[in-house]
């Protein structure tokens, strides 16, 4: 018996020993770097919330009205009761949850771009405000991270102030995109929720309107500096009907991470455009960014530029209730030029030319 645990023994050290021979004869396996991996964690926060916003709705809808014809209807059931129950609730200033705003993978998300929030003056949590953002761009990123997220720390910077992101209110009639919407603390862009929010729930909330609109994003082409605001002038007469001040936003290189197809405005591509918008609310756009592994092909990923978002001076603003057509004109006039002011002082540092200016239509 010991001689055969011996003669074992030895085929066992020699087969250790061609083991380790032969892995040492092996050629090494290229591990990713940390930054590639980083690089990729960043590329799939941002896919994330492309593809939620685009699709996540319609799949949600879709696969609700399925849940009927199976044996798990009774959940599809219970989530509608609970939707009509909960319908109001985007228009009360709905139900933000700091878990959410607070994800890594949001900084994941800021870290791609990077986006940066660079703060000017500071805001009294004893006032209520409307921040006017521009330029839209295609996704509003650059409102989204620092506004509907806790990534670029508003929060931090700007202490006792609550952000509302608001945006289009069709988006909170879509089954499970409406609550993970409110989690942000994002709410529908339409009278009742801006009412309710300045007037109803205290002070030191900051409602985020981007002025522009659809229309602004058709607008959207890099290299080009240019916001509809001329005639955009409800959400002065909302800040005088509630004494909320009003702050421009000016997000330097919001138009610079996708590529768009402009259509000349008397083509068919242009008036179809037009009319989907009013239609529906916003505007189809046909645009491209890089592809997920390259660079140098199409695709949905947006490009890696830095998005720069300025918080600028607050505009003091009276209360009053049924303010006229010529007031509302005076604190118009008052926010373009501040705004103006903000988009000069800045471009230069964000690398824009000097003779760059700002377009307004």
């Amino acid at each position: 018996m010991k001689t055969i645990i011996a003669a074992y023994s030895g085929v066992l050290r020699g087969t250790g020993a061609n083991f380790l021979s032969a892995i040492q004869d092996l050629p090494s396996v290229p591990w990713p770097s940390k930054s590639k991996v980083e690089k990729q964690l960043q590329v799939i926060s941002v896919m994330q919330w492309v593809l939620s916003f685009l699709v996540m709705g319609a799949v949600c809808t879709v696969g609700l009205l399925y849940l009927f014809f199976t044996d798990c209807w009774l959940i599809a059931a219970l989530y509608i009761a609970w939707l009509v129950f909960d319908w109001n609730t985007p228009r009360q200033g709905g139900r933000r949850s700091s878990w959410v705003r607070n994800w890594t993978v949001w900084k994941y998300f800021r870290d791609y771009f990077p986006i940066r929030l660079i703060k000017t003056h500071n805001l009294l949590p004893s006032r209520n405000y409307i921040f006017g953002y521009h330029p839209h761009g295609i996704f509003c990123f650059g409102a989204f991270c620092n506004f509907g997220t806790e990534a670029t720390g508003f929060s931090k910077k700007f202490p006792g102030i609550c952000p509302h992101l608001a945006t289009l209110a069709g988006n909170f009639r879509l089954p499970l995109l409406r609550d993970y919407l409110m989690s942000g603390g994002i709410c529908p862009v339409n009278r009742n929720s801006m009412d309710y929010l300045l007037s109803h729930n205290g002070t030191g909330n900051a409602v985020v309107i981007v002025v522009g609109g659809a229309a602004e994003s058709l607008e959207c082409i890099p290299g080009k500096h240019s916001v509809t605001l001329k005639n955009r002038k409800g959400f002065v007469k909302l800040a005088l009907q509630q004494g909320a001040d009003l702050v421009p936003v000016y997000s330097f290189g919001e138009n610079e991470v996708y590529k768009q197809i402009i259509f000349e405005e008397s083509s068919w591509g242009r008036y179809l455009q037009r009319k989907f918008q009013k239609l529906m609310g916003f505007a189809p756009c046909f645009f491209h960014g890089c592809g997920i592994f390259s660079t140098n092909s199409w695709g949905m990923v947006p490009y890696s530029k830095d998005i720069n978002t300025v918080v600028g001076e607050p505009i003091t603003v009276p209360k009053i209730e049924s303010p006229s057509q010529d007031e509302v004109d005076l604190y118009h006039d008052m926010y373009v030029q501040s705004l103006l002011k903000l988009f000069d002082r800045y471009k230069v540092k964000f690398g824009l030319l000097e003779t760059d200016t700002l377009a307004l239509h």
